[in-house]
Formats: C-alpha cells, structure tokens, sequence
C-alpha cells in the first residue's frame, strides 16, 4: 500500500516530528483547528469527526459548507469504520498508486455531518508524508485537509505563499517544512462506485 515517500526526512529528527504530532493532536482533541503540510500542498486541518472544528474550516476559507472537503487517514485499516462496504476497485486503485491519490467514496460514516456530500460521499487520501502520517497516527480519526486558503483564491503551494488572515485564524502552525520552495502538486481525485464504476476527476 503506497510504498512512495514523497518527503526526505534526512533533516527531520523523528523526535521532532513525534513531539510536533503530539502538540497538534493536543490542539485538535480540543476543538482546534492547525495549519501544516501534506502529502500535497500546506493543508487547513481538523478533526473529521468533530462538526464544530470543520465548520471553523469554513468560516476561515469563506467557503459554503455545500462544497466538500477531503481527510486524510494514516492507514488501510481504519478506513473500512468510516465507509460502509467500500468498493473493490478503491484498494486496488490504491495498491497500485505511486502518487497521492484522493478517492471519492460512497457510503460515508461517523464523519462530522457537513463533512460528508448530498450524494453520501466524502473524498479520503492515505497518507504516506511523515508528519501528516504522524499526526493522524496520534490522532486516531481521520484529519480534514483542504488547501490553505481563502476560497476563490489561488492554492498556497508552500507554507511563504499562505496569507496572513490564514495564518494568524488557526490554533496552531506544524513548525516543520515551512522553509520547502518546491512547489508540489495536488493530489488526482478519482470517484469510485459500485460494480467498478470509477470517474477521473482530476
């Protein structure tokens, strides 16, 4: 599953990214929201089960709850709690990914209510990237994880290009990688459904 790593951590002290992950899921567990980099771009983050924290996502970006937004989880096995009978073709689509690929996937569940389309859907990614990884581990729910910025707006590809209104809204900024000027990629989004129905979005 996703043998890509698509962060060197040469420079990053696993003690620092464990210490990092635990002030950030501190934050989290109480309601909070943080700003901190993916498998992707700097993402806005909370915990995906908790409606008050995701609709402060909104509020922040100024963007109407009717427009979805994906979470990021740490691993295959917790996947199945959140989606009830995911299709066959999404673990295959994901054994064979070798970049970051977020999957639309019907019959969600237990995610915060405005979290989740009209359609019964929400978009989840697997993240192999060392801190998000690290955060969603500690974490134990899946993590929201939208770009960080106004909507409307172009996505802030490094942590030098998010806004100040960003910046200065979110409980708590990931103090690692914000010196990064490589300028990623978000990830392909692929809409899976029953009987093999997949639809390329992005």
């Amino acid at each position: 599953m996703q043998a890509y790593i698509l962060v060197n951590i040469a420079n990053m002290e696993a003690k620092d990214i464990n210490m990092v992950a635990r002030e950030a899921v501190d934050v989290l567990r109480k309601g909070g929201v943080i700003l901190y980099p993916t498998d992707t771009v700097w993402g806005l983050g909370c915990d995906a089960t908790d409606e008050e924290a995701v609709r402060r996502i909104y509020e922040i970006k100024h963007r109407s709850d009717s427009k979805s937004m994906l979470v990021l989880t740490d691993a295959p096995g917790s996947i199945d709690y959140y989606f009830d009978r995911v299709p066959e073709t999404a673990w295959q689509i994901w054994d064979v990914a070798t970049s970051p690929i977020t999957l639309i996937l019907p019959r969600a569940r237990h995610f915060a209510p405005s979290l989740v389309a009209e359609d019964g859907t929400v978009g989840v990614r697997i993240t192999s990237e060392a801190v998000s990884h690290a955060i969603c581990q500690r974490l134990r729910h899946p993590l929201v994880s939208t770009s960080a910025n106004i909507s409307g707006q172009p996505t802030a590809r490094t942590y030098a290009a998010i806004s100040d209104e960003i910046r200065q809204a979110v409980d708590y900024i990931v103090p690692l990688r914000q010196d990064e000027t490589e300028l990623p990629k978000p990830s392909g989004i692929i809409r899976v459904g029953d009987g093999g129905l997949v639809e390329v979005i992005r």
